[in-house]
């Protein structure tokens, strides 16, 4: 079967899909299709396919307004080759609208992975633009879907909860393992990037640099009560802050002894000198950099409104409400370093049991057969 997938974009500024699409395409090709994977970029030449990509990796031109992702040139491919099946990643941009007229036009069944942007607080996150994307930038496409894509049971929920009726594949992303000499890299290169890390427990807030995800918050948070010799590290890509931004903003309250930030542009995840990852956001529909950070033994600390519920059943770290995330906090810092440790290898040992790309690739293409044989 021919399989086409669409993302707005593979730049890694955009966060989890920008790594989790490519990841998945490529399982998904090993499973046995052929798998094209389309998207767009500003900077013509920038994305280069790796030798180990099994998808064939096309990426088009985004002009003007670039922010809704237009690309005529995507556009005009999808019109003029044809799909057995097109999954489209994300909403509210054009290329949406581009897989909806390609799926028709080919008489082929459409999937949507909402990619998080279905829950309660994103989909209410200006709500009157999404509104006017829905008529304007991709109308009908949600109700020409054949079929949905959740990378958990919450999000099955969420897409539910809004009246959609079509099937659900409830397939989550899966999680590379990391090894001890990827670890070890990415460990020296912190601690030269922040020596502070070498001698002092970390707290580490690891992600896109949006209000979605409670940052500032979070740094109220972390300066309400004394944290002992721990350090709150802050890294992740630019989005509606920088990290100049926020550094600025702490060293401001003169708490720059308490919290550091880096941008992480450029730089390995930096997991490996972490004793405890923390995520308070208002939403996850998966949550990547929460499995990543387990999958290299780091206990987790997040909201409930994340869907990682099962941490408290293997042991492996908290999920709790906002309202209770500041006695969590202290809990999680007051646990003892061994304790920890052993709370993180059992959350790795759980990712690589339950959450491999092998898995999730298997269920997409089971689904896929479906939809076609029922779309004939």
């Amino acid at each position: 079967m021919r399989v086409c997938h669409i993302v707005p974009s593979l730049e890694e500024r955009h966060g989890g899909p920008s790594k989790s699409v490519r990841a998945l395409a490529n399982h998904i090709a090993v499973a046995g299709d052929t798998v094209e994977l389309l998207a767009t970029e500003e900077v013509i030449g920038s994305f280069r396919p790796a030798t180990t990509d099994r998808a064939t990796i096309q990426v088009f031109p985004r002009i003007a307004p670039r922010w809704l992702s237009r690309s005529p040139a995507l556009q005009q491919y999808l019109r003029t080759t044809s799909f057995d099946c097109v999954h489209h990643h994300s909403l509210w941009l054009l290329p949406l609208r581009y897989a909806a007229e390609a799926a028709h036009q080919h008489e082929a069944p459409l999937v949507i992975s909402p990619r998080g942007m279905m829950s309660g607080w994103a989909w209410r996150h200006r709500r009157w633009r999404k509104s006017l994307a829905e008529v304007f930038v991709h109308p009908g496409a949600f109700a020409q879907a054949a079929g949905w894509h959740a990378t958990s049971p919450e999000e099955a929920v969420d897409i539910r909860a809004l009246g959609f009726t079509q099937p659900v594949c409830v397939s989550p992303n899966g999680v590379a393992l990391p090894d001890e000499t990827t670890l070890s890299s990415a460990r020296a290169a912190w601690w030269q990037l922040c020596p502070a890390t070498r001698s002092r427990p970390v707290a580490l807030f690891y992600s896109r640099l949006h209000r979605k995800k409670r940052v500032r918050e979070l740094i109220d948070l972390w300066l309400s009560a004394p944290r002992g010799d721990w350090l709150l590290l802050i890294s992740g890509l630019t989005e509606e802050y920088s990290a100049d931004i926020l550094a600025a903003e702490v060293a401001a309250r003169g708490a720059t002894d308490k919290i550091a930030v880096v941008d992480s542009a450029g730089h390995p995840p930096p997991y490996a000198i972490a004793s405890l990852f923390v995520l308070p956001s208002h939403s996850e529909n998966f949550g990547l950099v929460i499995a990543e950070a387990l999958a290299a033994g780091v206990p987790a600390l997040v909201t409930n409104t994340t869907p990682w519920s099962g941490l408290a059943g293997n042991a492996s770290g908290w999920c709790v409400a906002w309202e209770k995330f500041s006695e969590a906090l202290a809990q999680a810092i007051a646990t003892r370093p061994g304790d920890l440790q052993a709370m993180g290898r059992r959350g790795r040992e759980w990712v690589g049991r339950d959450y491999s790309w092998t898995k999730a690739a298997g269920l997409l293409h089971e689904f896929y057969h479906h939809l076609v044989h029922e779309h004939r």
